[in-house]
């Protein structure tokens, strides 16, 4: 069963709680953080290669393997706490939940500190200034600490995209072209020319 971006379960839910009061006894809120930090690039490598994210999700790779897979990739570079719980869930084959744990991981450090998790997409990268002033705005608007993961995403071809938990806000130059040419296609190329004539008689 392929790794996807399932809303967090009873089962997620479970494993997210543990892990995060394993980090807060850890760390306190730095320590929830960082762990919410590796879990989030770690599924972030899988939405970009589908080969790793059939390495996590697969059936049919032994447990052990891939546990020593997984010690070769991340020791070092994540937590000890991170790796821990990927090769407990390994061991118990849940791996392929690890989207579900991370969004309940999300939502647990946002209830516990009134924070928002927001993810950036934009057609090229976006520097430290940017980054607060996206974050200065939509802390104003959404009156919470605002958290932003940037990305780049080449097939935009300007503006950006926000992803709110499960809700994304497109506002990209590609997504407003196209709306303006699915309108013009319903509406009519006859309408279209009216209501320019009377924008140039007005």
């Amino acid at each position: 069963m392929p790794l996807s971006e399932a809303k967090s379960d009873a089962l997620a839910q479970v494993y997210a709680r543990s892990l995060f009061e394993l980090a807060e006894a850890k760390g306190g809120r730095e320590g929830i953080e960082e762990v919410s930090s590796e879990i989030e690039e770690i599924l972030e490598i899988a939405r970009g290669d589908a080969k790793f994210a059939e390495f996590l999700s697969s059936r049919v790779l032994a447990s052990e393997a891939r546990a020593a897979s997984l010690r070769k990739i991340f020791e070092g570079r994540v937590s000890q706490l991170t790796l821990n719980f990927l090769l407990t869930l390994n061991q118990k084959g849940r791996l392929e939940h690890l989207p579900a744990i991370g969004a309940a991981l999300d939502d647990l450090a946002q209830e516990r500190f009134g924070r928002v998790e927001v993810d950036v997409f934009t057609a090229a990268p976006i520097g430290p200034d940017e980054v607060r002033t996206i974050r200065e705005r939509l802390g104003a608007v959404l009156h919470k600490e605002v958290v932003v993961h940037p990305y780049t995403d080449a097939t935009l071809i300007g503006g950006m995209r926000l992803r709110v938990g499960d809700k994304l806000i497109d506002g990209s130059v590609a997504t407003r072209l196209a709306k303006l040419r699915d309108r013009l296609a319903s509406e009519g190329s006859a309408e279209v020319r009216s209501r320019f004539d009377r924008m140039i008689d007005g």
